[in-house]
């Protein structure tokens, strides 16, 4: 955050947005949610009536009343009919969401990981986001968060599905939104290395063996060599 004081800026080393809150006549929806330095710390379900804490342990530390949260986005429904009602209802502009896909972590073979897509610059705030696998909707081991709020009043949205990664699986990510004439999907499939035939191996062990030899060899005739010129000194003597 910035703040001036005597005529400078003082820069901290974190931003916070305490109480951010957003409702839009589609769907009649809205979002109340706490977010640290562009990470959502617990957002309010409007239908179960409760707050969502992104990391469960938070709640041993603190909590929140989703009351004021609820309060909040009525207030904010209130605004945003008073504001239409005094307004020429001009539509805003659709954004083209920017979406990337890619791993939690290094690709193994049955090593259980998880697909992260990240759909940025979302506006407005109208977005669904959707998993394939081999072209299927997949429903389970999916997660996402809501949107976050960006500084150039944009939004971001992380979608998460939990997999199990093999050589004949393929996956994508299929995000819709105002912005786009047609679904995207963001294709995404493991690259994993081809193994190593038993020819292969056995051609670079042999390789490795005779290089090793090579150098044995090399090695005892440099000394043999020293050898016999330390002697052949000895035997000169002193001229």
């Amino acid at each position: 955050m910035m703040s001036s004081c005597g005529g400078e800026d003082i820069e901290a080393d974190h931003i916070a947005s305490f109480g951010m809150s957003m409702y839009q006549s589609h769907g009649q929806s809205g979002q109340y949610t706490l977010e640290l330095d562009g990470d959502e710390e617990l957002y309010v379900d409007q239908e179960k009536q409760q707050t969502i804490w992104r990391l469960p342990l938070f709640t041993t530390f603190t909590s929140f009343d989703p009351q004021g949260g609820l309060s909040e986005l009525a207030t904010a429904k209130h605004n945003l009919g008073v504001l239409i009602k005094r307004s020429n209802s001009t539509p805003a502009t659709n954004k083209v969401p920017e979406v990337t896909v890619f791993p939690k972590s290094p690709v193994m073979v049955g090593q259980p990981n998880t697909l992260i897509c990240v759909a940025d610059s979302i506006f407005p705030p109208v977005i669904n986001i959707t998993w394939l696998t081999n072209g299927h909707p997949v429903t389970e081991g999916v997660s996402e968060t809501s949107f976050i709020s960006k500084s150039d009043h944009s939004f971001l949205k992380i979608a998460y599905l939990t997999f199990l990664p093999s050589e004949d699986d393929i996956y994508d990510c299929k995000v819709e939104h105002w912005g786009l004439d047609e679904p995207l999907l963001k294709h995404w499939e493991p690259e994993i290395p081809a193994p190593v035939s038993e020819l292969t191996e056995t051609v670079v062990c042999a390789l490795g063996l005779i290089m090793g030899l090579v150098g044995i060899v090399v090695g005892t005739v440099f000394i043999i060599k020293g050898l016999r010129s330390g002697r052949a000194s000895q035997h000169l003597g002193p001229l």
